[in-house]
């Protein structure tokens, strides 16, 4: 009997052993934290679709980021629901705008211990639902950069670390960067939404948000599922245009994509871990069908290991609590 040479399982056999030799690992630094503030609510608002999540008043979005920061997490990514929305979208560069104000109050009460990204979009502050201006039913690609102009410059002026344009028009980054650069923002890094795709994970989002198109859909300007070379030219195309961080949306069914954009940029890349992945896992775990901890663990481990050095995660302050614990699952 020949027996074999390499034995593989010697560095599985005890758990300190595993722990030694693991090459992926997470921080609690790693994870940014989307947070939903809506105006015109008195108290938190939960959203039935996103157990655990809420559309935060000015006051509860404080909290609950003041309890991310106390388990590790850093980084918030802030979605904001005006009470009043138009054709153009107005609220989201009004300086009296709820995203703005939220940016204040947290950049009041925490510092520079939070790191605070402002996502740059229309979507939720228009009446239609769309990313942009729209001409008939077609979103005007141009006309709508000199709005995201608007907003980025608001967004910076309440004190937002990093502009998040994740509208996927043409030439949004370099827009967005002339204008932080000509107005005194030259330090506020660019986080581009390069890969976004056309995807229905969506779709609590679309609750928490307010935020469904109400005539035709996004597949215009979202990416198509089918596409993997294109995420590499999106993400090029953001880079030259000045973009510090490329991301992938969804995760989960597009791994391939981040390790694509991981070994072809030269620029870290993120990937947003979106509501529908989310509300699987919870759903699941609420059906006693899954083991939510390790279910948890393996996912955003997958994530990382496929090229993603941040990740954008509803799971984040849940998580960041149990990293420490993690190595008693194995």
């Amino acid at each position: 009997m020949t027996f074999p040479l390499e034995r593989p399982r010697r560095l599985r056999s005890r758990p300190a052993l595993r722990r030694l030799v693991r090459e992926t690992r997470i921080a609690a630094a790693d994870l940014i934290y989307p947070l939903f503030v809506r105006e015109g609510i008195d108290e938190p608002q939960p959203i039935e679709a996103m157990p655990g999540q809420s559309q935060h008043t000015l006051d509860s979005l404080t909290r609950e980021a003041e309890a991310a920061l106390k388990v590790g997490v850093q980084s918030f990514v802030l979605f904001g629901i005006p009470a009043q929305k138009d054709a153009r979208g107005s609220q989201a560069w009004a300086d009296d705008g709820i995203v703005q104000r939220a940016l204040r109050q947290l950049r009041d009460a925490f510092g520079p211990d939070a790191l605070l990204i402002a996502d740059l979009c229309l979507c939720e502050y228009s009446d239609h639902g769309h990313c942009g201006v729209l001409e008939g039913e077609t979103v005007a690609n141009d006309k709508t950069l000199e709005l995201y102009q608007r907003i980025a410059v608001a967004q910076a002026a309440a004190g937002a670390d990093v502009i998040a344009p994740s509208g996927m028009m043409d030439g949004q980054v370099g827009a967005i960067r002339t204008v932080l650069d000509r107005e005194g923002f030259s330090d506020r890094a660019i986080l581009a939404y390069a890969a976004k795709y056309a995807s229905a994970f969506y779709g609590p989002f679309r609750e928490a948000a307010g935020s469904a198109p109400r005539v035709g859909d996004r597949r215009g300007y979202q990416m198509d599922p089918a596409n993997g070379q294109e995420a590499v030219r999106e993400a090029r195309l953001d880079i030259d245009e000045g973009a510090d961080i490329v991301m992938v949306k969804p995760a989960l069914a597009y791994l391939d994509v981040i390790r694509a954009l991981a070994d072809s940029t030269e620029v870290p890349v993120a990937a947003y871990n979106v509501s529908g992945e989310y509300a699987m896992v919870k759903a699941a775990a609420a059906n006693g069908w899954i083991d939510e901890r390790r279910v948890l663990r393996e996912i955003l481990l997958g994530i990382r290991r496929a090229g993603a050095q941040m990740i954008l995660t509803y799971h984040a302050k849940q998580a960041a609590a149990d990293i420490p614990c993690w190595d008693e699952l194995g």
